[in-house]
């Protein structure tokens, strides 16, 4: 897959809401990520891109935080019953968000250092949205 390949959404506001109709659980996600994305940019948070996918991995949110990178999983469930939002973001699915990531730094960054990246997640629990900066490493570790 090319460095042109990711999935993202055009235009001028990276959280501009797409206009295809949606199922229900997918206008949830999307409601939650719009969620994230206003919370993040009133933070001081520059939204870069959204829904970058690669052949096996997906980032959320990809956003600026100074000079670091910032690759955001966002997760919602509509109460904190069984662990709640933060708790879904599984060993799996922590390897699928770093390996899209690995893949936007090597397309992204061409002859350019690394840029210092962290990865967050931003769960929400019924009405209530917590950022968690620094969730986990590059290695998925918690």
């Amino acid at each position: 897959m090319g460095c042109g390949d990711g999935d993202t959404r055009a235009g001028p506001d990276p959280c501009a809401q797409l206009a295809a109709p949606r199922q229900r659980g997918q206008q949830r996600g999307q409601q939650a990520e719009d969620a994230a994305c206003e919370h993040l940019r009133r933070a001081g948070l520059r939204i870069l891109r959204r829904n970058y996918r690669v052949r096996g991995g997906e980032v959320d949110i990809v956003a600026g935080d100074g000079d670091a990178l910032v690759f955001v999983e966002v997760r919602s469930r509509r109460h904190a019953a069984w662990g709640g939002a933060a708790a879904s973001v599984d060993a799996r699915k922590r390897a699928r968000i770093v390996l899209a990531a690995r893949h936007y730094l090597a397309c992204a960054g061409g002859a350019s250092a690394a840029p210092a990246c962290r990865f967050d997640v931003v769960a929400i629990d019924g009405a209530r949205l917590r950022w968690i900066r620094d969730a986990f490493d590059a290695q998925g570790r918690v």
